[in-house]
C-alpha cells in the first residue's frame, strides 16, 4: 500500500495530483472547540504561493483553502476537517516530453518502477505542488500548539550562506528569499537570477526554530522527538538531508565541546548554557529551542539538457536520449520549502503534544 498519512493522534492525509482538478488534505484527531476559519489558513498558503516573484515559479495559482468538514459555527468539531485547494493553472501539454522520457533526479523512473504507471503532468503526486496541502494541515496544527512560536528561513542558496552575525528576524519578511541577512539576500539575487536566466537550478538550506516546547515532550525509543521531525522533513519533495541541533557538526566535537552544560534557572527550571543538541535530549524535548536544518536539492526540471532513457516499449526496451524539461519551475525549491518546513514542525508538535498528554496527563 501507499502512505498518504503522517502522524499518530493528530493525524493528516494528503490527496489529489499537480494537475488534478484539485489537491488537498484531511485531518484527524484535531481537538474539538478551536475556532477555525479560513482566513486562520489562507497566510501559510500565501507565503508558498507560487509566482509571488521571479525566484519562483510562475504558475498563477491563487491557492484559496475551502474548509468542506470538521468545523461548525466557527470551531472544530473534534471530527475529520476537509480542506480544499483548487488548481487553476495547470499547462499539461508542457510534459509531453516527459510522457516519453524519464528527467533524471525526479521521480519519473521510480515511479514508474514501482507502479508500472505514472501520471507525467508536473510529476503527479511527486510535485512540490502537493506540499501546499501540508502547509494547509500545519495551519491546523498550530491552533493545537499556541505556546509554540515556530520561525522558518533559509539559510543558505547555492553553497553561500548566512552570516549568523547579520541575523535578523525581522528582515526574513523583507525579500523574497525568506532570509534574515539582507547582504545575503543581495547576493541570492544573482545566484538565483543566474540559474534561472541558464535554465538551471540551485540548492538551498532551510532552518526551523521552535521557541516555547514544553520539556517532556517526545519519547525514549520509537516515536523520538528528533526521528519524528527528520522523517516529516525528510518526506517533503526535494530534500535529502536533516540536522537535529548541531548535526554532522556534532561528529567533529568532543565531548566536552558537545555538552549542553546546566545551571539552576528560575522556579528550578535549568538553565542551559548551550543548545547542542537542538533542543532534544533522548528524543525528548529539553525545554529549549527545538532546531531543524534541512536540505533541498537543485530542482531537478531544467531546460538544460540532460541524458536519459525513455519508457520501455512492449519488448522492454530503451533508448538513450536527451531530455529538456519545458514548464514553469523553481530555480530554487528551497525558497518556498519555507512555509513546508514550518508546517511540518507544527504538525509534528501536536501530534507529540496529544501524545504526552495522552499517557502523562
Amino acid at each position: 500500500m501507499s502512505f498518504n498519512s503522517f502522524g499518530h493522534l493528530f493525524r493528516f492525509s494528503t490527496w489529489g495530483e499537480s494537475h488534478g482538478p484539485a489537491i488537498g488534505a484531511l485531518v484527524d484527531g484535531c481537538p474539538p472547540g478551536l475556532p477555525l476559519c479560513e482566513a486562520d489558513i489562507q497566510p501559510f498558503l500565501d507565503k508558498r504561493r507560487p509566482g509571488t516573484s521571479k525566484f519562483t515559479t510562475q504558475r498563477r495559482e491563487p491557492d484559496e483553502v475551502r474548509i468542506l468538514s470538521g468545523v461548525f459555527e466557527g470551531r472544530t468539531t473534534g471530527t475529520p476537517i476537509s480542506l480544499m485547494i483548487e488548481n487553476v493553472d495547470q499547462r499539461s501539454k508542457d510534459y509531453s516530453e516527459v510522457a516519453k522520457a524519464y528527467r533524471p533526479g525526479h521521480a519519473d523512473y521510480a515511479y514508474d518502477a514501482k507502479y508500472g504507471f505514472r501520471d507525467y503532468r508536473g510529476g503527479g503526486r511527486s510535485s512540490a505542488r502537493e506540499t501546499a496541502s501540508r502547509v494547509a494541515a500545519g495551519a491546523v496544527a498550530r491552533l493545537v500548539i499556541p505556546e509554540v512560536a515556530i520561525l522558518g528561513y533559509v539559510s543558505a542558496i547555492g553553497g553561500d550562506a548566512i552570516d549568523p552575525a547579520n541575523f535578523d528576524a525581522a528582515e526574513i519578511g523583507n525579500n523574497p528569499f525568506f532570509c534574515p541577512d539582507a547582504a545575503a539576500a543581495a547576493r541570492w539575487e544573482k545566484i538565483v537570477d543566474e540559474a534561472r536566466l541558464d535554465g538551471s537550478s540551485v540548492g538551498a538550506v532551510v532552518e526551523c526554530i521552535a521557541t516555547g516546547v514544553p520539556a517532556g515532550w517526545g519519547a525514549p525509543l520509537y516515536a523520538k522527538l528528533d526521528a519524528e521531525l527528520a522523517s516529516a522533513m525528510m518526506s517533503i519533495n526535494a530534500v535529502k538531508g536533516v540536522e537535529i541541533g548541531d548535526g554532522f557538526a556534532a561528529a567533529a566535537l568532543r565531548g566536552e565541546q558537545n555538552a549542553d552544560p546546566m545551571r539552576p534557572g528560575a522556579d528550578g527550571v535549568p538553565e542551559f548554557l548551550a543548545n547542542h543538541a537542538g533542543g532534544i535530549a533522548g528524543g525528548i524535548a529539553t525545554g529549549q529551542p527545538v532546531h531543524v536544518r534541512v536540505a533541498f536539492k537543485p530542482t531537478s526540471s531544467i531546460l538544460i539538457p540532460v541524458e536519459t532513457v525513455t519508457r520501455a516499449d512492449e519488448q522492454r526496451r530503451r533508448e538513450a536520449t536527451e531530455i529538456v524539461t519545458k514548464g514553469r519551475h523553481d530555480p530554487c525549491v528551497g525558497i518556498r520549502g519555507v512555509p513546508v518546513v514550518e508546517a511540518m514542525m507544527a504538525l509534528v508538535l501536536a501530534d507529540q503534544k496529544l501524545m504526552h498528554r495522552g499517557q502523562c496527563g
